[in-house]
């Protein structure tokens, strides 16, 4: 499976998130107000606005902010309206692309994903074309300057991880989405820095890309990741280091 977190990876080390932190701020808050308007508004009962709470603030978005998303789901507040669409298809390469949005117009969010397929040389398909080589995961991801190799998988297997992974600079531990809580918990449990940990879609296979496939797929998942309602972009992309090194990423 390596490669399935690529562009995760390559975010972190552009600092993106910081040079577009409101924008990732607006898609957090529809993420609480979606699972808060399904759920409830008590993460402690409803654990998909736990995820969404930790992702919020993962991303250093103010208490403040993270209690008023939950109070607009939750109805305390007037709010905005979001519906959870997920878009499919191929990008450059053949290159297989899923695409979560929560969304306020459906027309308008899939005119701008299909442009953006369209302009990478990609095309959008239907649902179900790609979905099928994805598996929901846990992903911990720990940098290899926080602990060794030992003992992290000590700690997370005794959890009930799958696996720990090197992926050059960090250390990456897939879970059962059924088990992410209990080993991230377990990790910081043991005093181990996480840099980032999400529920997410990891393929069952990888397509190489370099050169001019390469930047083609940099861009496009750039571009998907701008698009306002555009909430995760998963893809079976893989790019050797060596490559993106020389993209001088």
């Amino acid at each position: 499976m390596a490669g399935h977190s690529k562009w995760a990876n390559i975010k972190h080390r552009k600092g993106r998130q910081d040079a577009k932190r409101s924008k990732i701020w607006s898609k957090c808050a529809r993420a609480i107000i979606v699972a808060a308007k399904a759920g409830g508004g008590d993460p402690a009962m409803n654990l998909t606005l736990r995820y969404a709470i930790d992702e919020a603030k993962a991303a250093n978005m103010p208490k403040d902010t993270i209690s008023n998303a939950v109070k607009k789901g939750s109805g305390d507040l007037g709010g905005e309206s979001y519906e959870p669409v997920v878009y499919e298809g191929y990008g450059p390469n053949g290159v297989a692309v899923l695409v979560e949005t929560l969304t306020d117009n459906k027309n308008r969010t899939v005119g701008e994903v299909r442009y953006i397929f369209d302009k990478a040389g990609g095309n959008l398909g239907t649902s179900g074309s790609v979905s099928y080589m994805f598996a929901q995961k846990g992903l911990v991801v720990v940098s290899k300057d926080a602990c060794d190799e030992e003992a992290l998988m000590e700690v997370a297997l005794e959890a009930g991880a799958e696996d720990v992974v090197d992926e050059g600079e960090i250390w990456q531990v897939t879970t059962e989405p059924s088990d992410f809580i209990t080993v991230k918990e377990a990790v910081e449990g043991a005093e181990i820095a996480i840099e980032s940990a999400e529920l997410t879609m990891i393929p069952s296979n990888t397509v190489e890309c370099t050169g001019k496939d390469a930047e083609k797929i940099l861009a496009m998942m750039d571009a998907l990741d701008d698009q306002d309602d555009v909430q995760k972009v998963h893809a079976n992309f893989d790019i050797p280091e060596e490559e993106l090194a020389a993209m001088g990423d």
